[in-house]
């Protein structure tokens, strides 16, 4: 009889918080995928002081083969389930809420997302990976954020 619960299936991971200010990039820590075949990372926002000019504040989904934050580049929209367009925020008013997912089908061992604001951007945003289609379930406990080097 198949497993109907989505416990067993996952792994999730706290890629920390991130914090933007103003036009100033800034970037999740990385989520490793190696015993994973799909991965998706979900933006949360805590708190939204201002959501900056009239664009507000936007995310990108990056890649790479290394923990080098030098080595991290912007997904293909081929590699991607979503759009990572629709990762944005210009609602001062959004708080405590889910701002979007992404889903990444990529081959590179390492994802993450950096957020960039616009002019007066203020805000503090949560993001979790989960890691799903595992080599080797169940797993025990959630998984490790990598920070970049």
């Amino acid at each position: 009889m198949p497993q109907r619960d989505g416990k067993n299936g996952i792994q999730p991971v706290h890629l920390g918080n991130v914090s933007l200010a103003g036009t100033t990039a800034a970037s999740s820590a990385w989520m490793d995928t190696l015993e994973a075949d799909m991965a998706t990372l979900i933006i949360v926002n805590n708190t939204v002081t201002d959501a900056g000019a009239a664009a507000g504040y936007s995310f990108v989904l990056e890649d790479s083969d290394t923990t080098a934050a030098a080595d991290a580049t912007t997904v293909d929209a081929a590699q991607t389930v979503g759009v990572a367009a629709d990762l944005s925020v210009t609602a001062d008013g959004a708080d405590n809420a889910i701002a979007g997912w992404i889903g990444y089908v990529g081959s590179k061992r390492y994802v993450r997302v950096t957020g960039t604001g616009t002019t007066g951007s203020d805000a503090d945003v949560s993001v979790i990976g989960i890691a799903s289609a595992l080599s080797t379930e169940p797993r025990s406990a959630a998984g490790t954020a990598v920070a970049a080097t």
